[in-house]
């Protein structure tokens, strides 16, 4: 409330000095200089698993209704409101829906206010306060997961400096994080997918451009870190205490450019923080190369989160990452199992009749033993269709092939193959 009341005495003291008529002026960009934005985002997800539940099929459509202000004296504001509604029969576990003889599909039927933010741009940095997305990065420790038909955002306040040139100091607090479970909880919901996750969490983000090229193009971005997650009620699986999957990240990462050649590392040390009845002391390592030849995009990478011999599941996490994008599509690792992973993978993204093609590879190991997980293979095809403005189509399926049947910690492995048709439109 007192940041909210600051800034509309900002405005208030700006139009006094500006004067009546540059005032009136300046008020009417926040309508004319204003955009509204619509969105139809239809889904149809089959998830096929090799154990006793049904397969999975569900056709769902997100409606989003977003209205952006203009500017006036750097102030902005954005309302964005997201419904997402079954189609169909109900043959699926939405998480809320008590089909529990299903597979799951995480995304629940329920309105919500996506993003309800004020923002303030300067030169010098920007500042957002309420409710709002926030990615860092590569998303591998804070994303939006716009994978999902609800959207994770957060509700808390944002800063960003920009002191020099080539440098960005952010820092987030968040106070509540809106999950894709939601917007409510009921009777089917656990302790380990809420819709909401209270707490207090301090994010602390600094990135440097210490290498331009002739053109203005970075060759070398070094990034430091540290996520303190205060997550009161949410747990790393169902035996498991609340507060277990708060943590202390500190991490440092570096991402070259030479030529065609694109070269990645990234180190990040993981103990507990605040509540957390667990002790936590885990490691993250990642190494990854890419070369682009004639538009097509090679990579190969070894990921590892760290596990624990400990009973219970001290293995690295990372519960507000956008989890779809890593360790495969078919979503078996959302929680890292108790003895950690090594993640192995090669994978093109290559231009193909006007859309992009994708092709990735991954094999899964154990970190804490030679154990073998398994491996899997994931497809996709996304083009515009130009006979409708605005329309994209997305193809994709993902084939996970398990070797060890079950995981400590509660992490279910077993075969699994999902495949999706998904149709976005934007007005």
């Amino acid at each position: 409330m007192q940041l909210k009341a600051a800034t509309l005495l900002s405005l208030a003291v700006a139009a006094a000095i500006a004067g009546p008529a540059q005032a009136a002026e300046e008020f009417s960009n926040l309508i004319n200089h204003g955009k509204a934005t619509l969105e139809a985002h239809y889904r149809y997800e089959h998830v096929d698993q090799d154990n006793p539940l049904n397969n999975a099929n569900a056709q769902t459509l997100r409606s989003r209704v977003s209205l952006q202000s203009g500017k006036v004296y750097g102030f902005s504001g954005l309302v964005e409101a997201d419904n997402v509604s079954r189609i169909g029969d109900a043959s699926y576990n939405s998480t809320r829906n008590g089909q529990t003889n299903y597979s799951v599909v995480a995304d629940p039927d329920g309105t919500e206010i996506n993003q309800a933010l004020l923002r303030y741009d300067h030169t010098k940095g920007n500042a957002v306060v309420g409710r709002q997305r926030i990615n860092l990065d590569n998303q591998r420790f804070i994303g939006s997961v716009a994978w999902r038909q609800n959207e994770q955002t957060f509700d808390g306040g944002l800063a960003q400096l920009k002191p020099i040139t080539g440098m960005t100091l952010t820092y987030s607090y968040i106070d509540n994080v809106n999950t894709i479970f939601g917007p409510d909880n009921g009777r089917f919901d656990n302790k380990t997918n809420p819709a909401n996750i209270d707490g207090h969490s301090h994010l602390f983000n600094a990135q440097y451009i210490a290498l331009r090229d002739f053109r203005g193009a970075p060759q070398l971005t070094l990034t430091g870190y540290s996520y303190l997650l205060g997550l009161d009620n949410i747990a790393v699986n169902l035996a498991a205490p609340l507060g277990s999957l708060s943590s202390r990240t500190n991490g440092v990462r570096a991402l070259g450019n030479i030529g065609a050649f694109s070269i990645l590392g990234e180190y990040a040390k993981q103990d507990d923080y605040g509540d957390n009845p667990l002790q936590l002391d885990t490691n993250y390592y990642l190494g990854e190369l890419g070369y682009t030849w004639d538009g097509i995009l090679f990579k190969a990478g070894y990921e590892v989160l760290g596990g624990d011999d400990s009973a219970d599941n001290r293995a690295f996490q990372t519960p507000l990452a956008t989890k779809h994008a890593f360790q495969g599509w078919a979503d078996v690792f959302l929680t890292t199992p108790a003895d950690g992973i090594e993640d192995a993978y090669v994978g093109v993204t290559a231009p193909l009749w006007g859309g992009q093609l994708q092709a990735w590879y991954h094999d899964f190991d154990a970190e804490q033993n030679s154990t073998s997980y398994g491996s899997e293979v994931d497809l996709s095809y996304g083009h515009p269709i130009t006979a409708v403005p605005g329309l994209v189509g997305l193809v994709k399926y993902a084939t996970y092939d398990a070797d060890t049947p079950v995981l400590r910690g509660n992490v279910a492995n077993v075969d699994t193959d999902k495949f999706w048709l998904q149709l976005q439109y934007t007005y």
